[in-house]
């Protein structure tokens, strides 16, 4: 069989790309930039085109394309399927006809999907179900991969709601994570969220499950609005930082952050619905290593100061908040610095107040021009940049009596010499952000001292 995926380097569409390389299909696929991920596929095996989109990447004889939500649909690559009458599909409808095939467990939410998914899967590993996994990550359990084949009929997926692409996938269990104001380039406001998030959940057949976290205060108004059908077909198990397992779990852990704690809770009731034992869930906590950007830490050393780095793929307010806290808890007394990029020209529109009440806690900010997302930006809108976010800060600092500056800077090689003024021994060194932002993490730790 051959697979021909466009815009392969997407993390979620990639990891489809390494399950039909591993099912020993032809896989070939196109991107308009080389990055560590395209890279890692080619030498899995697969052809990749990297530059402009072109009808001629695409052999006459494909039996399947598979094109990234990001893909206009005048794609060039798109027209030539038409041309030769090729099968093509979403990347969430070819995942959704897995989904069809398998004991489907999905972990969606705005926030924390990455972090679910991994630690259940690594559960289900040590349980010995030896799942198939999808994940929007890469971890170092799977060698650095974002994706596991495995030979049971489990298959544990990330459901992203971005443009309701979960609607395409039917799972057995749902893990709840978190649900607020988040893609409103697709979505119209919260009202609109609910309800794609209350068909996905309607999804579960008889006898499905849904993990929901009850702390959450919308997932709460959705319980309780679900509990008032008339007919419910399938289980609702809340779980909660207020359960008597939190503190066991905080104290197991080796991932900072009380959010992290959340998501352990409700692998930790999906774990039970599938009749694992504790000791087996808490064992698989101790020995996770966290996963590819998303609180990855590295110790470094610039100019014979040593530092710590970390690396984050946080691009929401809530994310942004929770990732300083969780920093703040790990590393007391210790002075935090953040870069931050933000993502999207319009999330940073519509949540701009958001953005601008979150980073308080933070020593010292650098802030690099927003990541405009290809196939995802308005030409028409009114333009904003980083600019304006920092001026923003920097006001609301000074009222609030704050004696510290936000820096904008536009080239990322100049935070880089800024960070090379300014670093001072045992600093915090945080790097943000899912755009572009993190070639600055490599650019550290290539000229850390040795």
């Amino acid at each position: 069989m051959k697979v021909h995926f466009i815009g392969i380097g997407g993390i979620g569409i990639s990891a489809l790309a390494q399950y039909y390389l591993k099912r020993g299909a032809l896989v070939s696929g196109s991107d308009l930039c080389e990055s560590e991920i395209t890279k890692a596929l080619s030498k899995k095996g697969a052809k990749i085109f990297i530059g402009k989109h072109q009808g001629k990447n695409l052999a006459k004889d494909i039996d399947l394309v598979i094109y990234s939500l990001a893909i206009k649909k005048d794609n060039p690559e798109i027209k030539e399927t038409k041309k030769y009458k090729i099968r093509i599909k979403s990347y969430p409808e070819a995942l959704g006809n897995l989904t069809k095939k398998h004991f489907t467990i999905a972990v969606c939410g705005m926030h924390g999907k990455s972090t679910t998914v991994a630690l259940l899967s690594l559960v289900l590993i040590k349980a010995g179900f030896d799942p198939t996994v999808i994940i929007g990550t890469k971890l170092k359990e799977f060698k650095d991969s974002n994706c596991k084949i495995g030979k049971s009929e489990y298959l544990v997926i990330e459901a992203d709601e971005y443009k309701a692409a979960f609607l395409n996938y039917w799972p057995r269990i749902i893990v709840l994570t978190s649900i607020e104001r988040e893609h409103l380039d697709y979505y119209r406001d919260l009202r609109h969220i609910f309800r794609t998030f209350r068909t996905f959940i309607n999804h579960l057949p008889a006898g499905g499950t849904l993990v929901a976290d009850k702390d959450d205060k919308n997932i709460k108004k959705m319980i309780e609005r679900i509990k008032k059908q008339k007919k419910i077909k399938f289980k609702i198990i809340p779980y909660s930082l207020s359960q008597k397992e939190s503190s066991k779990v905080k104290n197991i852990l080796k991932i900072p952050g009380s959010f992290n704690v959340s998501n352990a809770l409700g692998v930790l009731n999906v774990t039970r619905v599938l009749k694992i034992p504790d000791q087996i869930t808490f064992k698989s906590y101790s020995e996770y290593k966290g996963a590819w950007r998303r609180f990855e830490i590295f110790h470094e050393s610039l100019n014979a100061k040593p530092y710590t780095l970390v690396s984050d793929y946080g691009h929401h307010p809530t994310q942004i908040k929770v990732t300083i806290k969780a920093a703040k808890g790990k590393f007391p007394q210790k002075r935090i610095i953040l870069v931050y990029q933000p993502h999207q020209i319009k999330r940073t529109k519509i949540l701009f107040k958001e953005f601008v009440k979150a980073f308080d806690n933070v020593d010292l900010l650098f802030l690099n021009e927003i990541y405009g997302v290809a196939g995802r930006e308005e030409e028409d809108q009114r333009k904003i940049s980083s600019e304006d976010l920092a001026l923003s800060i920097q006001r609301r600092w000074q009222k609030l009596g704050y004696k510290k500056i936000v820096s904008f800077l536009k080239d990322q090689n100049d935070i880089l010499k800024e960070l090379k003024r300014i670093i001072k021994k045992n600093d915090i060194i945080i790097i943000m952000g899912a755009g572009d932002i993190y070639n600055l993490v490599l650019k550290l730790r290539k000229i850390s001292d040795p």
